[in-house]
């Protein structure tokens, strides 16, 4: 079981330190991003009003062409801002993640647990990706990882084409003790449905074909639903304390749509949620708080890791 880092102690070893010489730096930033904005009006200002007096086009390209000249003079101004943001960010994070004996990483390229959840239809297709906050390593004995994924799917075509959110949250990764027999996934109810109602008697996945899992339980049927190529081991796994814990995924993070799959020796969760661990912050005085959240957030999503990897016996 891994142990809640101590805020107290980070703060007064070498992340207060570090943090008490970022002050400096973010003040720094601060003001020069201010001076960007004068500069950015004083530039952008002439350019609006000789475009909307003296070119011959259409309204709609100058009004598009405002708002391009507002957006790149508000980017270029909030530049500083956003680094040091970005950088408190990152040293506090890797701070939090070495008391744990984890590593963080802000960017990567994700690994088998997006693989698994992507093959699986934990995840809607999607046509541009974005991903942050890896944090991995040792849970224990077992292999873990945490990353946040920000999906989008292009919609709309010619003037009208837009990139629309299909899917922004944690997906997790831990290895199990042992190596499961069959896949196991577990999903809200209702995803796979027969054209007349009802559930699907299975579905194909990866060229897999999983069969629908009687639970017995009405109350869970009517939260979630189980497909399997395994009927046994998947009342195993799933067992009749399973849905509490799957809930308390959601509200913990104030989530929505948590789903699992039980594959190899691996137990992949994805839960649908806001953005988290933004510990960085321009206001130094905003640390200890946004410090101690990060610490809350992560060891909130390690119990419940740790309570979905320990199955009834």
């Amino acid at each position: 079981m891994i142990e809640r880092p101590n805020v107290e102690a980070l703060l007064a070893g070498p992340l207060g330190q570090w943090l008490e010489a970022q002050v400096q730096v973010r003040e720094e930033a601060r003001a020069k991003s201010n001076k960007r904005f004068v500069i950015a009006a004083l530039v952008a200002a002439p350019l609006i009003v000789f475009g909307w007096t003296a070119l011959p086009v259409i309204a709609e390209i100058k009004a598009f062409g405002t708002l391009a000249i507002v957006l790149v003079g508000a980017a270029w101004a909030y530049g500083p801002r956003a680094k040091a943001i970005e950088d408190t960010k990152n040293g506090i994070n890797k701070a939090i993640a070495a008391s744990l004996g984890l590593s963080y990483e802000m960017e990567f390229q994700p690994g088998h647990g997006f693989d698994l959840a992507r093959r699986y239809d934990l995840l809607p297709s999607y046509d541009r990706s974005n991903f942050e906050d890896l944090w991995s390593g040792p849970l224990g004995s077992r292999a873990f990882t945490l990353h946040e994924a920000h999906l989008e799917e292009e919609r709309g075509s010619g003037k009208n084409r837009s990139y629309v959110t299909v899917f922004r949250g944690a997906i997790l990764t831990i290895s199990f003790d042992r190596r499961f027999q069959g896949t196991t996934k577990v999903e809200r109810s209702n995803k796979h449905r027969k054209l007349f109602g009802g559930a699907k008697d299975s579905v194909e996945l990866d060229g897999l074909e999983l069969d629908y899992v009687d639970m017995v339980r009405p109350d869970f049927q009517d939260l979630f639903s189980v497909w399997s190529n395994d009927q046994v081991e998947a009342r195993y796994l799933v067992h009749p304390r399973y849905v509490e814990r799957l809930l308390a995924v959601e509200q913990a993070f104030r989530g929505k749509d948590v789903r699992t799959l039980f594959k190899g020796g691996e137990l992949v969760i994805v839960v649908e949620s806001d953005n988290l661990f933004e510990s960085g912050s321009l206001d130094a005085s905003e640390d200890r708080e946004r410090v101690t959240r990060c610490v809350d957030q992560f060891m909130t999503l390690v119990d419940l890791c740790e309570a979905l990897n320990e199955p009834a016996r």
